[in-house]
C-alpha cells in the first residue's frame, strides 16, 4: 500500500506556509515535503511537525538565488564554496527536523556551455555532499527534471541520473524519481520503475498529473496502475504529492481534489 507525503510548497496554497502542516494532517497525510525551509527557524517547523504528528521526509538544499532564476549550484564551476555552505545549512535543518534525505538540485546549463564540461564539477560536488551527509546518516538525492518546466536544467533523464550515481560511488546518493518529469521526458514509466527500483538506488518518488501537473487522477498517466506496480516491486518509501491543485488557491481547493487519495488512507 503506497504512502503519501503532502508537498507543502504546492498543496494548500490558500494558507500561510506554517498553517499548511495542520491542513495536511487533517486530510490524512502522515508526512510532508516542500522545496525550502530556510525562511523559518527549524524550531518553528519542528513544532508544527510534532503538533500534527507529521514526519518530514524531504526538502531541497539551498539552490542559489531562486528569485533570480537559479535552480541549483552543483554543476557550476566557481560556485563550490557557496554550494558547500548551502549543504552545511541543509544538513543542520535535516538533523533538527529528523529528515532522512535532502534533494540537491543540479543547476542550469549556461548558454553556450557544453554539458560535458560541467560534469567533473557536478561529480566532485556530489561526492563531497554525499560524504558530508553520510556523517549524519542522511541521503542525498538528485532529480532529473524536464526542460519544459525548467529550461536548460542540467539533469533530465533517469539513465543519466543512475550513471551519475555510478560515477560518484556513494551509497547514500540516490535518485529522486518524479514520475511527472519522467513521463514528460521519456515516457514508458512503468518499465522505468521496473528497471530502476530493484537497484535500491531510488530514494524517493514524486507524482503529478501529466501534462498540467494537477492531481494524479487527471491527465494521461494511469496512477492506479503505477501504484500497483510500486506495490508489486515492494517499494515502501514515501511518494511526494508535488502537484498544483486544479482548483488553484480557492479555499478548500486542495482538500476537494483528494478523492484519489481516499482509497489509500
Amino acid at each position: 500500500m503506497p504512502k503519501f507525503a503532502a508537498n507543502l510548497s504546492m498543496l494548500y496554497p490558500e494558507f500561510d506556509f506554517l498553517d499548511r502542516f495542520e491542513a495536511a494532517a487533517k486530510d490524512g497525510f502522515k508526512a510532508v515535503e516542500y522545496l525550502f525551509p530556510y525562511a523559518f527557524e527549524s524550531r518553528e517547523i519542528a513544532e508544527r511537525l510534532k503538533a500534527h504528528g507529521l514526519q518530514q521526509v524531504l526538502f531541497n538544499a539551498p539552490p542559489g538565488d531562486w528569485d533570480a532564476g537559479e535552480r541549483g549550484l552543483a554543476c557550476l564551476p566557481g560556485r563550490e564554496a557557496e554550494f558547500r555552505a548551502g549543504i552545511g545549512k541543509a544538513l543542520d535543518y535535516a538533523v533538527a527536523l529528523d529528515c532522512p534525505r535532502i534533494h540537491v538540485m543540479a543547476g542550469l546549463l549556461p548558454a553556450g556551455t557544453a554539458h560535458e564540461t560541467l560534469y567533473p564539477t557536478y561529480i566532485s560536488q556530489l561526492r563531497w555532499a554525499a560524504a558530508e551527509a553520510a556523517k549524519q546518516g542522511i541521503d542525498v538525492l538528485i532529480e532529473p527534471i524536464n526542460t519544459r518546466d525548467i529550461a536548460r536544467f542540467y539533469l533530465n533523464r533517469q539513465d543519466h541520473a543512475h550513471q551519475v550515481l555510478a560515477d560518484v560511488g556513494a551509497a547514500n546518493l540516490k535518485v529522486q524519481m518524479d514520475l511527472y518529469h519522467c513521463q514528460v521526458v521519456e515516457g514508458d514509466v512503468a518499465m522505468k520503475l521496473r528497471q530502476y527500483l530493484p537497484t535500491g538506488r531510488v530514494g524517493h518518488i514524486q507524482i503529478a498529473g501529466v501534462p498540467q501537473r494537477h492531481e494524479p487522477d487527471l491527465g494521461e498517466l494511469n496512477y492506479a496502475y503505477l501504484f500497483s506496480v510500486l506495490d508489486e516491486l515492494g517499494y515502501d518509501g514515501w511518494i511526494g504529492c508535488e502537484y498544483r491543485p486544479a482548483r488553484g488557491t480557492q479555499t478548500g481547493g486542495t482538500s476537494a481534489g483528494l478523492d484519489w487519495l481516499k482509497p489509500y488512507l
